[in-house]
């Protein structure tokens, strides 16, 4: 059993926090919203993760999972700490790593022995030398210490399974002792570990996700030849996917990526090459062609319907992905506010980010599902694909809309199936 302290409960801390108590060890989660701890105590979860809510309960029925606001109690208790406070972008695309500075400072003034320091908090190269000089200038005990990067890669939805059920685990270091601890502490998950050096771990991430929105955009351009040539891109993409060296994931074309990590991440690996002396032209056209994305399924609406200006558009999805109610970045939000711009009236459902769009989304109807949704409408815009979009009354769908017009940004319908049901349908890429 490991005595590990989590500082900030935002997605990859309370996760990481909460499987890491499930795994036997005792860990203190430490944030300083109050009343975020304080819920969490009650046992509430502030996020929508499937199965996180169980974990939370279990371990801190078990005593194996705390929460606090004090900094200090939570290094005192402990001999691993996890820094995964946010790291938003600047205007210019930086990180920005105040929180992180401000923990370590924290961390330093309140060791009382060894303490091993980890960045979980995705930052860019050569933090780590920042947060050990840090520490060292306030760690007036003088104790001993190692700082180590070792970088999450959870999706939103499976981030238990993510954690619980790793690829790879990657371990930055720069002494025995510090690998030792992590991988006596990721032992039971028997994953693979990769030990590295620590920036080369902080470029690991960075790279990982980079790769990963590319595909992505990758999928998209495809997309835009297939519509041209008149080939079906799901197609294309699934002979493509079958080479092991090129793999299926993340060749869905859409409407591109949001969320919290990739439209950040990508914009400081460009500021990152940048500061290094190197132009990544190449991630600058990924972020280019997302952004297209979104425009060009608003002008497929535009097409298909007409005039867009007092007609009603149903949106159906506003996360930017399913099992998650995460509005970060979500295509909804640019996808929304451009049809209202164009004089539509918008009405909206999602399973599960209704309350955090309330607070996001304004001159909306928020509907209580689908078919609500549906009732009335012009057209319908599938945004995100939820597994319970998919299995949606057609028949039903079809007769409560003022015109049987379906816009699918993710592919989820089949067109042979949704054209003979009456429907004039338009998708991505086919």
């Amino acid at each position: 059993m490991k005595k590990v302290c989590i500082i900030g409960t935002g997605y990859v801390g309370l996760v990481t926090g909460a499987c890491l108590a499930d795994m036997k060890n005792r860990v203190v989660c430490v944030d300083n919203d109050s009343e975020k701890v304080k819920m969490l105590k009650r046992g509430k979860v502030p996020i929508y993760e499937p199965g996180l809510d169980e974990i939370i309960r279990r371990n801190t029925a078990a005593k194996r999972l705390s929460f606090t606001t004090n900094i200090a109690e939570g290094v005192k208790s402990s001999e691993i700490i996890f820094i995964a406070v946010s790291t938003p972008p600047k205007a210019d695309g930086t990180a920005d790593l105040s929180s992180v500075a401000i923990v370590a400072r924290s961390v330093a003034e309140s060791m009382d022995g060894y303490r091993l320091i980890v960045d979980k908090s995705t930052v860019p190269v050569k933090t780590g030398e920042k947060v050990a000089e840090t520490i060292k200038r306030y760690n007036k005990k003088n104790v001993d210490f190692d700082v180590a990067s070792n970088p999450e890669f959870l999706r939103e939805g499976s981030a238990v399974n993510d954690t619980m059920h790793p690829d790879r685990i990657v371990i930055g270091v720069s002494s025995k002792r510090a690998a030792k601890i992590l991988r006596e502490l990721y032992g039971p998950l028997k994953a693979p570990v990769i030990e590295t050096d620590i920036k080369s771990a902080e470029i690991i991430k960075h790279a990982s996700n980079s790769f990963l929105a590319l595909k992505i955009s990758f999928s998209n351009a495809l997309a835009q030849i297939c519509e041209l040539a008149g080939a079906n891109v799901m197609e294309v993409v699934q002979g493509m996917g079958l080479d092991r060296r090129i793999g299926r994931a993340f060749l869905n074309a859409g409407i591109g990526y949001g969320g919290s990590c990739f439209p950040k991440d990508v914009a400081a690996f460009i500021k990152i090459a940048e500061e290094m002396g190197y132009d990544f032209e190449l991630l600058k056209l990924v972020e280019e062609i997302n952004r297209e994305q979104r425009v060009r399924f608003v002008k497929k609406i535009e097409e298909t319907i007409w005039i867009v200006k007092d007609k009603t558009i149903g949106i159906l999805g506003l996360a930017f992905k399913p099992n998650t109610d995460d509005m970060r970045s979500a295509p909804s939000l640019d996808i929304i506010a451009r049809l209202q711009h164009e004089g539509a009236s918008i009405r909206v459902y999602d399973p599960q980010a209704m309350g955090v769009a309330r607070g996001m989304i304004k001159g909306v109807k928020f509907c209580k599902n689908a078919y609500e949704v549906a009732q009335g409408s012009d057209a319908l815009a599938i945004v995100t694909e939820w597994d319970e979009f998919k299995g949606l009354n057609l028949d039903r769908l079809r007769k409560i809309m003022n015109h049987p017009i379906v816009i699918d940004g993710r592919n989820i319908f089949d067109p042979a199936v949704m054209e003979g049901k009456g429907f004039i349908y338009k998708s991505i890429g086919r």
